[in-house]
């Protein structure tokens, strides 16, 4: 019974925590506060200097809670990276993911250590710690909002958020070590650093793939056994990866994007549910991070931290933006929103504990900075997102995903797909009768979704631009019918 009894307290305090989360982005999304400001602060007030008075300063478990969650993270993140957005993106994001994320340490390491002090390998390491930019943050506030990004814009944030981690993730622990041994030369770090980029983007392809085939071939009893072999497969190729020295990180974003690009059994389920997941392991991330943090800390190192922040967001992103992408054919709009959309979440903090766990002289102050430079990156940028996006004329209406009464789930062997399909405007099908179109017998017309009506298909239908037809058939007769609709006057 005492056993027991210890435990219903933090199981009522947690469930609290995050319901008040819960009701706190709500509340955020209409003051236009972005929620995970919240989170923060929620967990800051339930810490030991707030009146919950909760003590919690456990850095190893913020570390394993930080690094489960940054895992499911990137893997969702892939699941829903589609692949044929990508590939225009595929070399500025691949860019700004390795030049920007190293021209970014160097420029805050160096005004670091002349504001903060500190050596120049530990100046260095803070601005390893803030130099990604966090997939979760931009994408949260993006949603808030309502607001759609023109172009190449959202896919090229999307790309670079989810492979900037590793890259961030491997300077951290190389610089965590070289301070940890002094005698150690910098360069030692670079085989690392390809061993873990090949050894990761490796596995993490052959894993996706054969995760495909797993999900399609080992047809569980119950369904719900799915949501658990892919969490069994995240943890599988993280661990491995990791195990065999590669980026784990990289590895669950690059099978998760095999994966959201493949057909298997219950696939949307599963993306929903990993969507759930991530919103949770989000939440609770934050919760942590801000019962971690001492107020008082951050009130002694306010004036430094502010200013590295905003060097951060008005020189150092900016510039490692438009070097990044000086060869690119992406317009200086576009790029500047891109530099204006470097939010910095829960990665940062999470990667402070390494050089924390590892005893590395100022670790502690580099927490409190890179917490600083979280809180106000949230405050700052995210709260003018849109005032910024419409003032540089890259601003689009978000694309509500409309509910739809027709489901359908893949068996996951590819040889028969339920498909939408989206009449544009001054396509050489609208205005025509399906009859007329002569498509191939193979493929069905299932439903049509025209604005907020869902008209059944005849014969005698006539398309309108800007349908959403329900095409079920053969992916390779789906493809010609694509092409088709495709076709404009």
């Amino acid at each position: 019974m005492d056993h027991a009894a210890t435990a219903d307290l933090p199981i009522l305090i947690g469930a609290a925590l995050l319901l008040l989360s819960l009701f706190a982005s709500k509340l955020g999304g209409r003051l236009g506060i972005p929620a995970l400001l919240l989170f923060l602060f929620i967990g800051m007030l339930a810490g030991s200097e707030g009146p919950g008075g909760i003590d919690f300063e456990n850095y190893r478990v913020t570390q394993n809670v930080g690094v489960v969650t940054l895992a499911f993270i990137l893997f969702s993140g892939g699941l829903e990276t589609n692949w044929q957005h990508t590939r225009p993106v595929l070399k500025m994001g691949l860019s700004l993911a390795t030049l920007g994320v190293l021209l970014t340490t160097g420029m805050v390491g160096t005004v670091a250590h002349f504001l903060l002090h500190l050596n120049w390998p530990t100046s260095l390491l803070l601005g390893a710690v803030v130099s990604s930019t966090d997939a979760s943050a931009i994408f949260s506030v993006l949603r808030e909002h309502s607001l759609g990004l023109r172009g190449h814009i959202k896919p090229l944030l999307e790309f670079e958020s989810g492979v900037n981690d590793p890259m961030a993730v491997f300077l951290v622990v190389g610089l965590t070590e070289l301070l940890s041994n002094p005698g150690q030369a910098w360069y030692t770090i670079i085989p690392l650093f390809l061993k873990q980029m090949v050894i990761g983007g490796v596995l993490g392809l052959l894993l996706g793939r054969v995760a495909v085939r797993l999900m399609n071939s080992i047809n569980l009893a119950f369904d719900g056994l799915y949501s658990v072999l892919s969490v069994a497969l995240v943890g599988l190729i993280y661990g491995l990866s990791a195990v065999l020295g590669g980026s784990g990180f990289l590895a669950v974003y690059i099978a998760g994007v095999v994966l959201g690009n493949s057909n298997f059994i219950h696939k949307r389920t599963l993306r929903l549910w990993h969507d759930g997941l991530t919103y949770l392991l989000e939440i609770g991330m934050f919760l942590v991070l801000g019962l971690l943090v001492f107020p008082s800390a951050l009130l002694r190192v306010a004036l430094p931290a502010l200013a590295v922040s905003l060097f951060l967001m008005f020189v150092a992103r900016p510039v490692a933006t438009y070097v990044s992408l000086a060869f690119s054919p992406m317009k200086k709009r576009g790029k500047s929103m891109v530099a204006w959309v470097g939010l910095r979440g829960a990665v940062p903090i999470i990667l402070t504990t390494f050089p924390l766990l590892a005893h590395v002289p100022n670790a502690q102050i580099i927490f409190n900075v890179a917490f600083f430079i979280v809180l106000t990156s949230i405050l700052i940028q995210g709260t003018t997102l849109p005032l910024v996006a419409r003032w540089l004329r890259v601003d689009a209406e978000a694309q509500d995903t409309p509910v739809k009464p027709l489901l359908y789930t893949p068996s996951g062997t590819g040889r028969t797909n339920l498909t939408e399909i989206v009449v544009p405007e001054g396509s050489v099908v609208a205005g025509r009768r399906i009859v007329d179109l002569a498509f191939p017998l193979d493929v069905l017309f299932v439903l049509i979704y025209r604005g907020d009506e869902h008209v059944v298909p005849r014969g005698s239908t006539r398309l309108q631009a800007g349908d959403a037809v329900q095409v079920l058939g053969p992916q390779p007769i789906i493809e010609e019918v694509q092409a088709r609709v495709g076709q404009t006057a």
